[in-house]
């Protein structure tokens, strides 16, 4: 079994916490621009290429500035989002938006902004033309049904999913905008989540390009650029394999030349939205043990809970745990490590064999870059975390503070216990 490392060692860790309290989601700056960089190497046999990194994964201004530094764009989902990279100085082909069931207010806004338009379905044509006007500049998403395969394994179902538009309906789709005055097109699709395979983008890339080219025949459409989406994964677990970014890279030019090339479509730009990639290695959770329990099994009790991590409750997902210090000790304990919510699935960990956890003890709950804060919640009144960014110059810097009772009550502003939950926090606090 390979090994996770945390990026950060137990004494610089503890330094940090003394500024600022657990639970926080920490972010490695020096990561995320070596990724970054890297990501940028393995396509850099093609000219225009660009990762538009997904908003949704890290909604952090911060971040997104180290990301627009390292030459990255936004792929923006909502309003919001849209409106915070805007803020963080991405401007029109800069951010790639792509929604679904998307209301007239968001287009709006996309229009305005002159950011690259992805329409979902073929009925937003005609919804975008009449709620903002039709852009130079259209991109439709893809969705050919049926299962994605790769060597006879299935890695997903892209007919259960509710994105993109049929065959025919791309078609059909080019052909219409065509008419109506667009000039410039491009593709997008979105097939599987969080492959562990350097064989998925190049397979997707090899069905993208296909249909590119068959968009070519029959429309007169010629694209102008292909996002590959996201679905490039990470290593969870450690006994898995890292994907090889390089030699992914690698394979989507051999396809490229292989089916573009040829039909006179070498001039293609190849996007990306690698939102996981990119971030959830250089994200971890960092919690304290507070309390331990012995009943039925052995629990450990962190100040975190699935409000700060949802993805071991909803998903059942893997991320593994670092007890701080204990790093080369055996893991010869098996607990449930939870959080406090009034929920049984509130668990980071099911039967984890870990080191002797002691109360007080830090837990580095790994790999939480991404879908990590930014799918927090506020049940049972729980409140999201602060998030903290390690410097490359080693020091830390807080750039989102932790929330507070006021904030949580802030929407009651307007209504008449305005003064009394005001009153209460006061109360409280004195």
């Amino acid at each position: 079994m390979a090994k996770k490392v945390p990026f950060i060692n137990k004494e610089a860790l503890e330094n940090i916490v003394e500024q600022f309290p657990t639970p926080f989601h920490l972010y490695d700056e020096a990561g995320i621009r070596r990724t970054a960089r890297l990501l940028n190497q393995a396509f850099a046999w093609n000219e225009g290429f660009k990762e538009y990194f997904a908003v949704k994964a890290t909604p952090n201004p911060y971040i997104l500035q180290i990301l627009r530094e390292e030459g990255c764009g936004a792929d923006c989902s909502s309003y919001t989002e849209l409106l915070m990279s805007d803020a963080v100085g991405f401007k029109e082909h800069e951010v790639m938006f792509s929604s679904n069931a998307t209301p007239a207010e968001d287009f709006v806004l996309a229009k305005k902004q002159g950011v690259i338009i992805n329409l979902d379905d073929f009925t937003h044509i005609d919804f975008l033309e009449k709620v903002a006007g039709l852009p130079e500049t259209i991109c439709c998403r893809y969705n050919p049904g049926g299962h994605f395969t790769i060597e006879n394994n299935i890695m997903d179902n892209p007919g259960e999913a509710k994105y993109g538009m049929t065959h025919e309906q791309i078609l059909e789709a080019y052909s219409i905008l065509k008419a109506k005055g667009v000039k410039h097109f491009g593709m997008h699709a979105f097939l599987a989540s969080n492959t562990v395979t350097n064989e998925y983008y190049p397979e997707l890339a090899r069905i993208l390009f296909n249909v590119a080219v068959e968009i070519k025949e029959k429309t007169g459409v010629e694209l102008e650029f292909i996002n590959l989406s996201g679905g490039v994964g990470i290593a969870y677990k450690p006994e898995q394999q890292e994907n090889d970014i390089l030699a992914i890279g690698g394979g989507v030019r051999k396809v490229y030349e292989e089916v573009l090339v040829p039909a006179g479509m070498g001039k293609v730009k190849i996007f990306s939205e690698l939102g996981r990639f990119m971030l959830a290695p250089n994200g971890a959770l960092v919690t304290k043990a507070i309390h331990q329990k012995h009943t039925h099994k052995e629990y450990i009790g962190c100040d975190a809970c699935a409000a700060n991590l949802m993805r071991p409750a909803i998903y059942g997902s893997y991320h593994h745990i670092t007890v701080m210090g204990k790093e080369n000790a055996p893991c010869d304990h098996k607990y449930d490590v939870t959080g406090g919510l009034c929920e049984n699935s509130d668990k980071f960990a099911i039967d984890r064999m870990l080191p002797e956890v002691e109360i007080g003890d830090l837990l580095y709950i790994h790999d939480t870059g991404a879908h990590g804060f930014a799918m927090g919640y506020n049940y049972n009144g729980k409140l999201r975390s602060a998030e903290i960014l390690l410097q490359e110059d080693g020091s830390a810097k807080m750039i989102r503070r932790a929330e507070t009772p006021k904030d949580y009550f802030a929407t009651f502003d307007n209504g008449d216990f305005a003064v009394a939950l005001d009153k209460a926090i006061a109360d409280a606090e004195a």
